[in-house]
């Protein structure tokens, strides 16, 4: 095990533990798939693959920018990690000074669930570095660095009908059950997919196909260039399952955590003793519901189907022995029982594309608006300024016909600690969506896409953007770095 701690560019502290033994697979020789004609089940403008937060995003924003969309997805929801996942803790939408920047679809989003499936500081203490408001958020995920933010828990059945909805508002078609298999890729440029659902093998052709799968399995599997290096000392590479417990008293707990700091961290010690892999709580929407969005578990690949079993079968083993211990020794958890064990497993990282433009950690003390800027992103700590997401982390170097959105966007490994966020996800999912209906719609390339015109449908859209410098400079820099 290993304890990661808390600086001025990782939020929390958090154990990582290592993974087991992995038993080699043997070697079971190989069957040649015979060859075959499959039909074409739909063709649209603009397909969407995966239907996470950046998933959803880019649907929902292709669409209200008049493309005719469809939307793939191999689960029986959307929201992907936010909802079936249950990272229902959303990181930080505003930056250090209490300004929403995470807007646009999110914004739109938290504008209509339910109040009571939000849990969150009010608007007013926002950027509030009052002692007592901070000290009060900071034991319900909504504090850090003495700056209260707006960063709230969430419903999760709530977000998946929601989401649902404003697709289906703006007539995308959506597909559930059905898993991407096979990019459709003709003279370098990616055409359509084949998929694989209930029906047996299918294709979807389009004019432009959004990679939202998460791993970048598409842009891989089309040849695409990607990375896949990690930061060993941060849980950004780790992979776990995250549960909720119910009947549970969090106002206990936290006034047990909080007012008693020795004896919390001589429960958390023998919990480790006891149960091996060992996690804390989290709050949630519900004072009766607790989230654990751990033990973080590293050395596994989300690329391997072994590993990805069985870091579900260590999870699933975890939250019985949580519960057994909570129960025994938490105060506020005497009630406690197995709620919910989420449908996904929690990937943070696989693949990250190698686009025409990054995140990188060189720009997190500059701060300046990028000129093809498609999005903004809180800092790290009070000590950074907003960093800018450039179009150029879309878009693959060298494949058309694709763009990509969510936690395999282009970036360097410290700069993905955050892009692989939940806000930052709907970000670029939103960017991707807008760009894609832009370029299906103009007859051209996404690469190609006028970012003035972009920015201007973002703007339109509500995303939040600066003034920077003249968008016909960001075509240049994307149209040099291709050419390179």
């Amino acid at each position: 095990m290993k304890t990661v701690q808390r600086t001025d560019e990782r939020i929390l502290s958090s154990d990582i533990f290592d993974r087991d033994n992995k038993v080699q697979r043997p070697d079971h020789g190989q069957w040649a798939e015979p060859g075959r004609e499959i039909p074409i089940y739909h063709r649209c403008q603009v397909l969407v693959v995966g239907g996470g937060p950046s998933g959803t995003a880019a649907a929902a924003a292709a669409a209200k920018q008049g493309a005719d969309v469809a939307l793939l997805e191999r689960y029986n929801h959307l929201g992907g990690l936010s909802t079936g996942g249950l990272v229902i803790w959303i990181d930080r939408m505003t930056d250090w000074e209490g300004k929403l920047v995470i807007r646009g679809f999110a914004e739109e989003l938290f504008d209509r669930l339910p109040q009571d499936a939000i849990a969150g500081p009010v608007r007013e203490d926002w950027g509030s570095q009052d002692p007592a408001k901070a000290a009060h958020w900071s034991q319900r995920t909504a504090a850090y660095h003495g700056v209260v933010t707006w960063s709230p828990t969430i419903d999760p059945e709530r977000l998946k009908l929601l989401s649902q909805e404003i697709v289906l508002e703006r007539k995308v078609k959506l597909i559930y059950h059905s898993w991407a298999a096979v990019p459709i890729v003709e003279g370098g440029k990616v055409k359509g997919v084949v998929f694989e659902s209930k029906e047996g093998r299918m294709a979807i052709m389009a004019d432009v196909v959004v990679d939202a799968t998460g791993d970048g399995d598409l842009f891989a599997r089309a040849g695409a260039a990607f990375v896949n290096d990690i930061e060993e000392a941060d849980v950004h590479h780790c992979m776990n399952t995250s549960w909720l417990f119910g009947g549970v008293d969090m106002t206990r707990w936290i006034a047990f955590k909080a007012g008693q700091p020795e004896q919390f961290s001589a429960f958390m010690a023998r919990g480790r003793e006891e149960c091996g892999l060992f996690e804390r709580p989290f709050v949630s929407w519900r004072n009766d519901v607790a989230l654990f969005m751990g033990p973080r578990q590293s050395g596994y690949s989300a690329l391997d189907v072994d590993d990805l079993t069985a870091v579900e079968v260590r999870s699933h083993r975890a939250m019985a022995a949580h519960l057994d211990f909570f129960k025994a020794h938490a105060p506020g958890f005497e009630d406690a029982f197995l709620m919910l064990s989420a449908p996904q497993i929690g990937v943070r990282h696989a693949r990250r594309l190698t686009g025409v433009g990054a995140v990188l950690r060189s720009q997190w003390p500059v701060g300046l608006p990028l000129p093809d800027e498609i999005g903004v992103s809180p800092a790290v700590s009070p000590k950074f300024p907003n960093i800018s997401i450039p179009y150029g982390a879309l878009v693959p170097e060298q494949l058309d016909g694709l763009l990509a959105c969510g936690r395999h966007i282009s970036c360097d490994r410290n700069s993905h600690g955050f892009m692989r966020e939940i806000p930052q996800c709907w970000i670029t999912g939103q960017a991707a969506g807008v760009a894609a209906a832009l370029a299906a719609q103009g007859g051209i390339d996404a690469r190609d896409v006028d970012i003035a015109q972009l920015q201007a449908a973002l703007l339109a859209q509500g995303v939040y953007l600066r003034p920077g410098a003249p968008a016909a400079a960001a075509t240049q820099a994307v149209h040099a770095s291709v050419a390179a």
